[in-house]
């Protein structure tokens, strides 16, 4: 994720890093040249005049962008859901901490469930990315653990369940009240949500179809506009052309990345940083001694 001041209007205008003009750089350029080719020829194509003008595109281009805000309308709504839920994570793992602190009669054993509350957080983020979540695991959780997830293809989930059995066997020991234990039942209940609409997000993309329908009309009507332009404006038709295709290019680009927003570009979701912020809180609260911040979030861009 980007992370930085906005800059000032001028520098605004050269921003490279997090724009997406990287991932639409060669696409840009075809069609700039091609549209300079289709200007030198005066709109020619083999001796033949193409009789296009600049009225049908107007009407294309009004379709092109409704179905360009309904695509990047719903990609920004699946990534503000999912920062929603990480949110939750953070509230409902505080939540649950603190339950485990306040109504338990000692803190004696509950560094276990806290262990297992971190663990969940970054297997998590490991499912989601597909990373291997050894290294964070065996930082986190005893050797008993560790041996019961290798094998597990959900981890998050059974780390929840781990957490359950916990409260259980307080609960069977009379160290924790039934009533109390439902209390608690709430917050992991929660954390159970937060995990499925994840899961569901990562794993039900935006139909395909949307995304085929708009990069073919985006490109035809690219490759198209030069020979309704140049009989118009002439010399200025590759610079027309390139302004309109960076806008499309761009749009679709933004839209596909943020609609998985689990993932690693530069205008994902920081889940390292939100990983990492959950844990440094819970452990705050379990009253440990944490190292000063660094100057850059991980898993933020500042730049």
């Amino acid at each position: 994720m980007i992370v930085r001041p906005r800059p000032h209007w001028l520098r605004m205008l050269f921003v490279w890093h997090g724009s997406v003009l990287s991932s639409i750089v060669p696409q840009l350029l075809w069609t700039t040249g091609f549209a300079i080719l289709v200007t030198v020829l005066h709109g020619r194509l083999f001796q033949w005049k193409v009789p296009l003008n600049f009225v049908p595109f107007s009407l294309i281009g009004l379709t092109l962008a409704i179905f360009l805000g309904f695509r990047n309308g719903t990609s920004y709504a699946r990534y503000w859901e999912a920062r929603t839920l990480w949110g939750t994570l953070l509230n409902e793992t505080r939540t649950l901490v603190r339950q485990l602190i306040t109504l338990l009669p000692s803190r004696d054993g509950i560094a276990l469930p806290v262990a297992r509350l971190i663990a969940f957080v970054h297997a998590l983020r490991h499912q989601l990315r597909g990373t291997d979540a050894s290294a964070d695991l065996a930082r986190l959780l005893p050797e008993e653990d560790r041996a019961r997830l290798r094998t597990v293809r959900f981890k998050p989930a059974v780390l929840l369940l781990m957490v359950g059995e916990w409260l259980q066997a307080q609960r069977l020991q009379g160290r924790l009240a039934p009533e109390l234990a439902q209390a608690i039942e709430l917050p992991l209940g929660r954390l159970t949500e937060a995990l499925g609409g994840c899961e569901r997000i990562a794993g039900t993309p935006i139909p395909f179809t949307y995304a085929v329908i708009i990069h073919r009309t985006i490109y035809l009507y690219c490759v198209l506009l030069p020979f309704g332009l140049v009989d118009a404006i002439g010399a200025m038709t590759p610079v027309v052309v390139a302004f309109i295709a960076y806008t499309f290019f761009a749009l679709e680009a933004l839209g596909a990345e943020i609609e998985e927003p689990f993932g690693m570009e530069p205008n994902d979701l920081a889940l390292d940083a939100m990983s990492h912020t959950i844990e440094a809180s819970v452990r705050e609260m379990m009253g440990e001694t944490l190292p000063a911040p660094s100057a850059k979030g991980v898993g933020y861009v500042q730049t």
